[in-house]
């Protein structure tokens, strides 16, 4: 743990950034609750991520105001996927194109003249990659993990994972019960962007036959082959759960749209149809695909993320009153701990190849169609 506790913490600031998540309303419940009761400092809460930054709209969070709102979804303070102060878009070219800008010399001066001593940053490796420009303008930030794609690095898990896995697997539960009615194959496209965390987990708790992940591109023939297979046995329905960043051996990722003005321009998705298609050219079945989008995102966090959550905010302000300094709450081997910051920076976590849950699925007879 860095630390400098020459000066006590009196006023920190605090935003959610990137994608929502189920599970963010809680760790702003924990910061806020233990910073005032326990170190009696105020808390400003920063609207919409990294744009109330860089807008200077910020407001008092008081114990009340953050009473209640443990297992409601989403975030009381907003969100922004498209804020990074060093390349912030702030307008257009003649020819469309927009005009990026480093506003974080903005950013610094809004948060010294609201007297911050200190930031809260809870979001994923976007939000983290995002700060390391406010962190070199003399601004300490503790990071709180956030992502239901569970792809920061550093640490084992990220908050609201457990939650989008729950909502995963519910829809797959539904899914098995229409592709056995009408003896079909059923593709359901989840997200994870290019780590394959949700599919995989997801996947083996809702029965997929086949799993198709970012970090192991899939053959066609594969797939085919593991659903005549099932076929000859006499099971004629067949689930495939797809990651949106899966892509056919020797081919390119599905995208979706390009987002010139966000800091991560690649919007994938698309895969599950075009799947889906091949399928259904290939062997004649009838085959269906379902995106369940932004579904994983929303709704009341499971309790496994609400006391996951609950820990790292209350981590996130025990390292404040220590006076550490640009560190990133994570848990590793069962245990809450921290570590710099900057280590997580521009890095994304992916499914390793001796992941053990991958391996244990593969023994129980799942296919991820690389064979």
């Amino acid at each position: 743990m860095g630390a400098d506790s020459t000066q006590p913490i009196k006023r920190v600031g605090l935003f959610t950034g990137g994608g929502d998540c189920p599970g963010l309303n809680a760790v702003i419940r924990a910061v806020t609750k233990t910073l005032i009761r326990a170190n009696h400092a105020e808390v400003i809460g920063i609207e919409d991520g990294l744009l109330g930054l860089i807008e200077n709209r910020m407001r008092p969070l008081e114990f009340d105001d953050v009473s209640g709102i443990m297992f409601v979804g989403g975030t009381i303070l907003g969100s922004s996927n498209k804020a990074n102060p060093e390349r912030f878009a702030t307008g257009t070219n003649p020819d469309g194109s927009p005009v990026f800008e480093d506003v974080t010399d903005r950013c610094v001066d809004h948060a010294k003249a609201a007297g911050l001593d200190a930031i809260v940053a809870i979001g994923g490796d976007g939000t983290m990659s995002a700060c390391q420009s406010l962190i070199r303008g003399g601004i300490n930030v503790i990071g709180v993990p956030k992502s239901i794609d569970n792809d920061l690095v550093g640490t084992d898990i990220t908050f609201g994972f457990l939650t989008a896995v729950q909502i995963v697997s519910d829809a797959l539960d539904r899914i098995h019960t229409t592709a056995s009615s009408h003896n079909r194959v059923m593709v359901v496209e989840v997200m994870g962007r290019n780590a394959g965390w949700i599919a995989l987990y997801a996947g083996v708790a809702g029965g997929a036959d086949i799993i198709c992940l970012p970090e192991i591109p899939y053959s066609l023939d594969s797939i085919c082959e593991k659903i005549d297979e099932r076929s000859r046995r006499g099971r004629k329905a067949t689930i495939i759960c797809i990651s949106e960043g899966a892509k056919e051996r020797g081919g390119d990722q599905v995208v979706k749209l390009t987002d010139p003005t966000s800091p991560d321009p690649i919007r994938l998705g698309g895969v599950g149809a075009v799947l889906a298609a091949q399928i259904e050219e290939r062997i004649g079945q009838e085959t269906r695909a379902t995106v369940l989008g932004h579904v994983q995102r929303g709704g009341t966090p499971v309790g496994a993320d609400r006391v996951l959550a609950t820990q790292f905010g209350h981590h996130a302000a025990a390292l404040l009153a220590a006076g550490a300094r640009n560190r990133l709450v994570v848990r590793c081997q069962g245990q809450i701990d921290d570590i710099d910051i900057g280590a997580v920076a521009n890095r994304q976590r992916v499914v390793p190849p001796d992941e053990p849950i991958l391996q244990a699925a593969r023994e129980i007879g799942t296919s991820f169609a690389d064979s």
